[in-house]
């Protein structure tokens, strides 16, 4: 089994800025580094989207278009955590976003929910106006 549990969340005015972290516990310690990671989001009455992922060497991320200039996933293998700083935030990025530990080693998949086999329970962020 892997566990995923993520921090950061909180309410913030818009414009202002949160870091996510999703720190990865169980099966994949040792293998962390060969799985790409992903982040959700799931607006009230919404179904989940994708928001961004990041490969498993790090070197590729990935973002939903709404979100590019504005996010900035990144990844520490040696702590087995990865990062979603998000900046310039406006009421409409208010959702409980998720991480996602990817399906398969080395996977080529990035943003569908298939690609990714463990969720973590979500962190809340509320943007005020």
């Amino acid at each position: 089994q892997v566990q995923l549990v993520e921090s950061g969340g909180g309410l913030v005015q818009a414009g202002g800025s949160l870091r996510l972290s999703c720190a990865a516990s169980g099966r994949t310690f040792s293998t962390f580094s060969k799985y790409n990671m992903g982040w959700f989001r799931q607006a009230p009455g919404k179904e989940r989207e994708f928001v961004a992922s990041i490969s498993w060497s790090g070197g590729t991320t990935y973002y939903v278009d709404s979100v590019k200039g504005r996010f900035t996933n990144s990844r520490d293998n040696a702590k087995n955590t990865v990062y979603l700083q998000k900046n310039s935030l406006k009421p409409r990025h208010t959702a409980v976003y998720s991480c996602a530990h990817g399906a398969i080693v080395y996977g080529l998949g990035y943003d569908r929910g298939s690609d990714f086999a463990s969720w973590g329970q979500g962190t809340q962020v509320t943007v005020s106006s």
